[in-house]
């Protein structure tokens, strides 16, 4: 956060308020069927969960929703305030979910925001655990600081400029990155066009990766208690955070950038980093394929390893990788490394393409914004 905002920040004047005293806050309505009653994959509307990514939305349904939209929704299961979130339209609720209906008018994603990062900081300091959850009456009782106006009232018109600015500043930062690494040019080529037109045709082939990259290399056990504090990225099995798990100093081995690695459940992830690795992580040596090609082999070594076949009982080393046969777009008899790569840049750019107007746009708004 740039300065100025932190000045703001410290120059507002602040409330007290428990948010049963802004909020009527109930148990959201549920349907009292099983998920694959609910979830459709052509549902428009979500069913709230108590998952802490995606707003909470485990699926969607085509039922109706029982629940209005413009509130807040937040688990009574965790250890706090980190499943609270906004929900913009009406929604189907999942047990144990609470539905916070604001008390006042003036309400908004910009307000909602504040306050659940000021619900955030009220109940992150430890206060519940397993044995006492943020429960309803917990929440109803919570204490949490808003900006307030001379004559003691809420200050949303401060709310509402705050959180814009503080998006525009976001926004900034990722529009900047997009374009120093490239990422902002979202028009397909020619090459890359004729990649997706054609990908129904291509001819495809069966590989076995140690005889594309020699034998893979099986990382060495290292003890959470071992680690010592660094800068190298350490790779273990696992999906949060790409399964690194910590960043360390010691003497291990480094693996190069551009190579592939295959935990013991059968996950494959493309590495563009220097790391060390567990026993737990199989190295494929792809440092000498073109970067975006080495992606799409990754994808590959996904789609033959993660099928189910490997978990704790049978765990997926660096002799399953040498043994890995992976399907692959052919040319003359030899992978076809550069239509590989053509087809992940052009996937790049579409995906991207979404990012990079969003990100135009919220810069215009906030261009108009800041002239007020």
């Amino acid at each position: 956060m740039n300065a100025s905002l932190n000045e703001k920040l410290r120059a507002v004047k602040w409330g007290e308020y428990k948010l049963g005293d802004l909020f009527e806050i109930n148990p959201t309505k549920y349907y009292r069927l099983a998920n694959d009653k609910i979830l459709s994959k052509s549902g428009i509307t979500p069913l709230v969960s108590n998952a802490s990514i995606a707003n909470g939305v485990m699926g969607f349904s085509n039922l109706n929703p029982l629940n209005k939209g413009n509130s807040l929704s937040c688990s009574d299961t965790t250890l706090g305030a980190e499943t609270m979130y906004y929900q913009k339209i009406d929604y189907i609720g999942y047990q144990h979910i609470q539905s916070l209906i604001p008390k006042f008018d003036r309400f908004n994603s910009a307000i909602a925001f504040f306050i659940i990062s000021a619900s955030h900081a009220a109940t992150s300091n430890g206060q519940y655990d397993y044995g006492h959850k943020f429960n309803r009456k917990s929440m109803r009782k919570t204490v949490i600081f808003l900006p307030i106006c001379d004559d003691g009232s809420i200050d949303f018109d401060f709310m509402e400029s705050f959180i814009a600015e503080l998006e525009a500043e976001r926004v900034a930062e990722l529009s900047a990155y997009l374009t120093v690494s490239g990422l902002d040019n979202y028009e397909l080529s020619s090459e890359e066009e004729n990649a997706l037109k054609n990908y129904q045709f291509l001819k495809w082939d069966t590989y076995n990766l140690e005889k594309l990259f020699g034998k893979s290399t099986r990382g060495k056990r290292l003890k959470g208690d071992d680690r010592i504090a660094g800068t190298l990225p350490f790779v273990t099995a696992g999906e949060a955070s790409e399964g690194i798990s910590a960043y360390i100093s010691n003497d291990v081995e480094v693996f190069e950038k551009n190579t592939t690695t295959i935990d013991m459940f059968g996950s494959a992830k493309y590495r563009n980093y220097k790391y060390g690795a567990d026993d737990h992580v199989a190295v494929v040596h792809t440092e000498a394929v073109p970067m975006k090609a080495a992606i799409f082999v990754t994808s590959a070594c996904h789609k033959a390893a993660h099928t189910g076949k490997f978990d704790y009982g049978h765990n997926f080393y660096a002799k399953d990788a040498d043994a890995l046969d992976i399907q692959l777009p052919t040319k003359d008899g030899k992978p076809d490394y550069d239509t590989m790569a053509a087809l992940i840049s052009a996937v790049q750019k579409l995906v991207i393409k979404d990012v990079v107007l969003y990100a135009d746009r919220k810069i215009e708004k906030a261009k108009t914004i800041t002239k007020h």
